[in-house]
Order: C-alpha cells, then structure tokens, then sequence
C-alpha cells in the first residue's frame, strides 16, 4: 500500500507527461476511483481516508496540497514508481476517467443511493468521512 500523496503524484506525473494534466476536482474523483477498485479487488489503494464534501468525495490531504492550482490543471513532474500492478489499474482508471468533464464525474460520484449521497445527505453529512465498506459495495 502506497500514501495518498504518492499515488496522487503518480496521477499528476503521467497526466503531464501524457499531455493531459488534470484539475484537483479531477484527481480527487480519480483517487475515489482508484480506491473503490482496489476495494472491489479486497485491499486498499491507500490507507487516508476520503470524506464527503460539497463537490463529491474529497481526500483533504491531497485537497491542502494541490488547492492553490484552483480548477487549473496540474502540470507538475514526480519521479514516483509503483509496483505494476498498481500502475496497471491506476493507468487503466485515469486514461478512462481523465478525459471526461469534471462535472460528469461530479454527477457520477453523487448518484442517488451511491457512497456519497448515503453520507452527504444534502450537506448534513459535509466533511464525514465515507466508510471504506460503503465505497466498496456502493460506489
């Protein structure tokens, strides 16, 4: 298992080497989706937890990093290496998910009766985090 921070930066290191950086909005929703599928898989991709905000599922350490980049692409370079095996789901993720509209990804995320939606409860539930078993089974 590898920190939020570093598979983040693995994500913003290919997205900018393969031309298309990524927003924080984006990662964040990328993130989501690494760790649903390695919980789908029976492990974890990374161990911090990811919370329910306003715009969908939020991982706050990667939020208070890449925050100041605003909606602006990240276009930064990293020298992170991740066992293949990670790197080949993670790769298949951001190449599906990069290119689509940020906001298509927002609607995806805060689906009636998905993670999200179960935790947020109209903002009752802001900065809650979202039990791994919910992301898992609920996407």
């Amino acid at each position: 298992m590898y920190s939020v921070l570093e598979i983040a930066k693995y994500i913003i290191d290919k997205c900018t080497k393969d031309r298309c950086p990524v927003s924080n909005l984006q990662l964040q929703k990328i993130l989501y989706y690494v760790q649903r599928e390695f919980l789908r898989q029976g492990t974890l991709a990374f161990s911090e937890e990811i919370e329910a905000w306003q715009f969908g599922p939020v991982v706050r350490e990667v939020y208070r990093q890449y925050c100041g980049f605003g909606a602006m692409p990240i276009r930064m370079r990293y020298a992170v290496s991740l066992d293949p095996d990670y790197m080949r789901i993670i790769n298949s993720i951001v190449e599906k998910k990069r290119r689509l509209n940020p906001w298509d990804m927002v609607s995806d995320t805060h689906g009636s009766g998905k993670a999200w939606d179960l935790i947020y409860r109209d903002g009752a539930g802001n900065y809650q985090v979202i039990p791994q078993e919910l992301i898992r089974s609920k996407g």
